[in-house]
């Protein structure tokens, strides 16, 4: 991604979130999508109304969150 491209500028309406859980997703759950080439998007099931925020890959990679874990490559 180049750099001062504005992740809020991406039309993620047709984004596909997929969750990730470390157990019973009884209360909801994070989940992300890939949203450019280097560009994500997280979102809180409990939450369906609410932004995603945006991220890069290197952003999530510093927050410590893996798109793996999601069953997406980065």
């Amino acid at each position: 991604m180049q750099n001062g491209t504005n992740l809020y500028a991406f039309d993620i309406s047709g984004a596909s979130f997929t969750k990730a859980c470390g157990g019973p997703c009884t209360e909801g759950c994070v989940t992300l999508a890939r949203i450019g080439e280097d560009a994500w998007a997280l979102g809180d099931s409990k939450r369906p109304d609410a932004q995603p925020l945006r991220f890069t890959t290197q952003e999530l990679a510093a927050a410590g969150i893996d798109p793996a874990r999601f069953g997406l490559g980065a």
